[in-house]
């Protein structure tokens, strides 16, 4: 068993343990951001297709989504204040490799390899931090955690096109690389390993466990991130690791289920609670991700924005999130319910896709967005705590790393299924929208006659001849309908994530409580 109250800190200790593990969960989550606004350069510097460069994301998270599962079993194999500290280096030194790449499957290849180091930082840093606090500081201690996460993925946009911008692609890698080497220090002197039972003898170990795992989450989450690259199933490779992808889960289930010594304890999901809390965990990444993806890629191909301007427009939600997470901790600590708070968080997110429901045009000023990101802001924290300790509210010693692992997984899934939902629904409803616009476009009625003519004297008098100039205005017209389809299309994703989360809150208040006790995550993660 764990010596229970070894891992508690205090005074300095406490802060810098609290610091290392804020900079590692900062540094696993700022990159699976960032790199999205440099992938314009690194086509052209690395002469490939959208499609090749796409890997450079797509691989990132299929590392990151394979080992999560595992945390908690490498940590008992290796000692976890080891394996914290070798993740850190491998994340550091593939990210200086990535940087050097010289070929696109080359940095795919590295990129993969640094999502492996990276996937162990997050689940581990919230292990390490919740840890560190007496249990009647547990609330605040997910609340120091929680803006980590949550403000993490608002950085990677604007300091991403910051360093485009300004520097060259490569330096989004080599900024992790001092970062990556003090917190690898700090690990080694500070942060401590809790007494595992004895580790599983090699013979024993669960190879065929990992293997199935790889293959079943490493093809669903291909087939998440390029399902629309590949028109779904209408691709052959899509359609191929799609049923590898069901068959592997079934069997990497049937596997774990019936093992001695299972790779991922999936016995943990009996609690109920840990299974409603993984079910919200999915959610919250639909759309925290989702909503994080659709608003730059509206900025940018609606309203004609920068990578940099797009990023910096996160800047509000990130210090909305950042002033609530204390006082969200704070409620958590004095006793109230994570189903209010979560049930709160839900509704608020409704209220905010409708909010940009309703403000969406074709010219959008930025001061609309700065307001509906702050109340963003606001929902996401109320999110964010409170489901992780309803998750793990009912789960003792050991169960709660295993559990924690579960949650940030479902976490990442939820996002690649948002990511690919929204992209695909996008793309489908804007064609649908488009040919509805042109059904209402009478070329005889007067009204658009007149429109067509206006245009066609405005374009003259900038010097067109008049066929020209009637040409122009069609073509300005047909970009005009374009643009108006994929207004209404963004408007459709906001409502429908909207009546998503809406849904969720009355499942929400029909869980049960922890009878009536404060939020306690206890002190045994993994």
């Amino acid at each position: 068993m764990i010596q229970q109250n070894s891992l508690v800190e205090y005074g300095a200790r406490r802060v810098i343990v609290t610091i290392t593990a804020i900079l590692c969960a900062l540094l696993e989550i700022v990159d699976t951001t960032i790199v999205n606004v440099a992938l314009t350069d690194m086509k052209g510097n690395l002469g490939t297709t959208l499609t090749e460069i796409g890997w450079v994301v797509t691989a990132y998270a299929v590392g990151n989504v394979i080992i999560v599962p595992m945390t908690s079993w490498l940590s008992q194999q290796f000692g976890r204040r080891n394996y914290f500290a070798a993740s850190i280096m491998i994340f550091t030194v593939f990210s200086f490799l990535c940087g050097n790449a010289t070929g696109i499957w080359e940095l795919v290849a590295f990129r993969f390899c640094q999502g492996l180091g990276g996937g162990a930082l997050l689940v581990t840093s919230q292990t390490i931090i919740t840890e560190s606090y007496p249990i009647e500081k547990r609330g605040m201690a997910q609340a120091i955690y929680g803006m980590g996460v949550i403000i993490g993925p608002t950085l990677g946009p604007p300091l991403g096109g910051y360093i485009v911008d300004h520097f060259s692609w490569p330096y989004i890698f080599y900024i992790n690389i001092p970062i990556g080497i003090v917190a690898t220090l700090l690990t080694l002197q500070f942060i401590k390993s809790p007494k595992f039972k004895e580790k599983t003898a090699t013979r024993n170990i669960d190879f065929l466990g990992i293997i199935l795992l790889a293959i079943a989450v490493g093809s669903l989450q291909y087939v998440l991130e390029k399902g629309h690259d590949g028109d779904w199933f209408n691709s052959n490779i899509i359609t191929i690791l799609s049923v590898v992808s069901i068959f592997g889960i079934f069997f990497f289930i049937w596997r774990e289920l019936t093992y001695k010594n299972p790779i991922v304890a999936l016995r943990v999901l009996k609690n109920g609670n840990l299974r409603i809390g993984t079910i919200l965990s999915f959610i919250l990444g639909f759309g925290l991700y989702g909503s994080t993806f659709i608003i730059p890629l509206y900025t940018q191909s609606t309203l004609g924005w920068t990578a940099e301007d797009a990023g910096l427009l996160f800047i509000p939600s990130g210090i909305a999130t950042a002033f609530m997470m204390p006082i969200i901790g704070k409620l958590l600590e004095r006793g109230v319910k994570q189903q209010y708070l979560v049930a709160g968080g839900l509704i608020i997110f409704f209220l905010y896709s409708l909010w940009g429901y309703k403000i969406l045009t074709p010219d959008t000023p930025s001061e609309a967005f700065w307001w509906l990101l702050m109340f963003r802001g606001f929902g996401l924290s109320m999110l964010f705590i409170p489901i992780t300790t309803l998750a793990l509210s009912t789960l003792h010693g050991q169960h709660i790393g295993e559990g924690a692992a579960f949650t940030g997984m479902m976490r990442q899934l939820g996002g690649s299924f948002g990511v690919a939902v929204i992209t695909t629904y996008i793309a489908q409803e804007n064609m649908s929208h488009r040919v509805n616009l042109i059904s209402h476009l009478d070329v005889s009625n007067p009204t658009v006659q007149n429109h067509i003519s206006m245009m066609q004297h405005g374009f003259m008098a900038k010097g067109m001849t008049p066929d020209i100039a009637l040409k122009s205005a069609y073509q300005a017209l047909d970009f005009s309908v374009t643009k108006q389809a994929m207004v209404l299309s963004y408007m459709d994703v906001f409502l429908y994530i909207g009546v998503l989360f809406l849904i969720c809150v009355p499942f929400v208040l029909l869980i049960k409580g922890n009878k009536g006790k404060k939020a306690d995550l206890s002190s045994a993660m993994h």
